[in-house]
């Protein structure tokens, strides 16, 4: 979708940039096993990285630097941006000027200020942008979304979601640097995925209230801290990220009128991608042992969890190049999630509850 739809005889041709754990474990086996898409270019300088491009995607040129992308532009048909978080608006700002659709990784600014203009650049250059929210996919996510579909919790009035690691030793990176254009730290990291999640499931989001604690030895970003919102349905989501949380079993608690569902683990997509696997047979499927609990008091029966699916974002962006059509993540999303990161961050400075505008 250069310039327009993209032809449906041919693949489309997606051009790389960062081949980091984000790209190598997520984005590049995701793009090549989706139908009808093609990684054509992977840009990295670093020299082990490289290899394992090499290695991993021999169809694919390597490139030291995202200007030769650019030179090559006639040859692409989208871009998809997983680097530190500084770069991601001047990179998308350069695919857009090149003519190129574009896939930003979360989060997709460090201030709501710049992912709006982002989106009004995309909006006037006729290019479509979008995030890769892929927790929208995750299998617990899927089966509440179902089981609120059918009705089966209820009215519900409290999200309880977690995401939680136990590493008490800070490793070395950008993302535990202060520098505020790094949009460093757990509420960046962890919090753009829960928000996001908590704002598809109940909306709008009227008042925020933050604890942003720095735990472990030195460190100069959060990595421990707590958000609640007012949603202006009335539901009230609470959500949790940590690096120091020894037991980190617990991943959501949905309490409703008519019952709760309470699911431990977390999503096994990443740790399958992290391993080296790619979308195929059993990808995505949880363990029965896994599954969580639909509750009503003392009774209780188990949840068949949703086969976890990472692969249908892409597919998405294929459907909106060829069709025209949205993309499966309205970057305005991401703006808003932005906006709570923000008030999230005066909650916790001034020790108060925050109210939206709008």
């Amino acid at each position: 979708m250069r310039r327009g739809t993209e032809r449906a005889d041919r693949d489309i041709r997606v051009g790389l940039i960062g081949y980091g754990l984000g790209g190598a474990a997520f984005h590049a086996p995701l793009i090549a096993t989706t139908p009808g898409m093609r990684l054509t270019a992977i840009v990295t300088a670093h020299p082990e990285r490289v290899q394992q491009a090499r290695a991993n995607h021999p169809e694919s040129a390597i490139l030291d630097a995202a200007e030769r992308l650019w030179e090559r532009a006639d040859s692409l048909d989208l871009v998809v941006v997983t680097t530190p978080n500084r770069s991601h608006v001047p990179l998308a700002r350069s695919a857009l000027a090149a003519g190129l659709p574009v896939v930003v990784d979360k989060p997709l600014a460090a201030t709501p200020e710049d992912a709006r203009a982002l989106v009004d650049e995309a909006r006037r250059s006729g290019r479509m942008l979008t995030v890769f929210q892929n927790r929208r996919w995750d299998g617990d996510f899927l089966t509440l979304r179902r089981l609120m579909a059918e009705g089966a919790l209820g009215d519900v009035h409290r999200f309880e979601s977690r995401f939680e690691r136990w590493r008490p030793e800070p490793k070395p990176g950008w993302r535990e640097e202060a520098d505020p254009a790094q949009a460093g730290g757990l509420l960046y990291d962890l919090g753009s995925h829960l928000i996001d999640q908590a704002l598809v499931l109940f909306g709008p989001v009227t008042h925020v209230y933050a604890e942003l604690d720095r735990r472990r030895p030195g460190v100069r970003v959060d990595d421990d801290a707590f958000v609640a919102l007012t949603h202006g349905s009335g539901v009230r989501s609470h959500l949790w990220m940590s690096a120091v949380a020894g037991d980190h079993a617990l991943r959501m608690r949905v309490l409703g009128s008519r019952a709760a569902y309470v699911k431990h683990g977390m999503d096994v997509q990443e740790p399958t991608l992290r391993m080296g696997g790619s979308p195929g047979a059993g990808y995505g499927v949880e363990p029965e042992s896994a599954w969580g609990r639909l509750v009503k008091g003392d009774a209780s029966e188990s949840i068949e969890t949703e086969r976890g699916d990472y692969p249908a974002f892409y597919a998405g962006v294929a459907r909106a190049l060829r069709d025209g059509g949205p993309p499966p993540v309205d970057p305005m999303d991401a703006v808003a999630g932005l906006e709570i990161i923000r008030a999230a961050q005066v909650s916790a400075a001034e020790n108060r509850v925050v109210r939206m505008e709008g």
